[in-house]
């Protein structure tokens, strides 16, 4: 059996497996600490599974699903994932797993609490020689990576994060993504050290690593259930060399981008490479 996900919300599962039934696709569920793990019987399957799994995340109350319930499950329940705003906070938890999440409201915590205390946050967590008396402080390669200098800044970042990181998460595992963001966070951090100095921040490097990573494994193991749209790879490189062209102002961090892309294309290759 293959694992295509994890739902949080139990008549979502009863949603997802009746479509997939009803496609011919045969299931397992297993309620573990973490969601009702959805698995595929016949491994065959396992690609069209994960890519029904993404649809159903970002579109759960498609009517497809109602009226595979009728056919196949129980045709005497409606598709009521609750309240508008608990449809929603269902929505973003089963779009993304634990590391994706912690990350996430990590970022999100500490742009609040720059807006308190900016110098404070900026001298504990910007890279080396960004503040005083910061020799020694390894951690300081990856947490610029956390800071964000405005709200479009970190909604852009951390769209990307839920959207990308948790289709990774949810496909390969916490471990895989994990790995990704923290080499993804730390060498494009080094190299915009390098050529800008250390005055930058933000998640970017990593988002330009989980979409380079993302399309690699798109293309070269389909069947691990990554499969991200062409449109979207075009939208970044094109970001990207805007970005080196100055159209999009100076305060880019060009170097920490293209480092991250570098970064995750060749971690999705490496990865491609390797059994699941």
């Amino acid at each position: 059996m293959v694992e295509i996900g994890r739902l949080a919300s139990p008549r979502a599962v009863m949603a997802l497996t009746d479509y997939l039934k009803s496609q011919g696709i045969e299931t397992r569920i297993e309620h573990t600490a973490q969601g009702t793990a959805i698995y595929v019987v016949d491994e065959r399957n396992a690609i069209a599974a994960q890519r029904e799994f993404a649809a159903f995340i970002h579109n759960p109350m498609d009517g497809k699903y109602q009226q595979a319930s009728w056919e196949v499950g129980d045709n005497q329940t409606k598709l009521d994932y609750g309240a508008p705003g608990l449809q929603l906070l269902t929505q973003v938890i089963t779009g993304a797993g634990p590391v994706t999440l912690v990350t996430l409201i990590t970022c999100v915590v500490i742009y609040i609490a720059m807006m308190f205390a900016p110098e404070a946050i900026f001298s504990a967590l910007s890279f080396f020689g960004a503040s005083t008396d910061s020799h020694w402080q390894i951690w300081r390669v990856f947490t610029p990576s956390l800071l964000h200098f405005s709200l479009l800044h970190i909604a852009f970042n951390m769209v990307w994060l839920w959207y990308l990181g948790g289709r990774i998460e949810n496909s390969l595992g916490s471990g895989r993504l994990l790995l990704l963001l923290m080499v993804a966070g730390t060498l494009p951090n080094m190299v915009q050290f390098f050529f800008s100095g250390p005055n930058f921040g933000g998640l970017s490097g990593v988002v330009y690593g989980l979409i380079g990573y993302s399309w690699v494994m798109s293309q070269w193991a389909p069947q691990r259930g990554l499969v991200l749209q062409p449109a979207l790879m075009g939208f970044m490189l094109l970001s990207l060399v805007l970005g080196f062209s100055g159209v999009m102002g100076d305060n880019i961090a060009n170097s920490a981008h293209l480092a991250g892309l570098l970064t995750g294309l060749l971690q999705g290759w490496l990865d491609s490479r390797r059994k699941r």
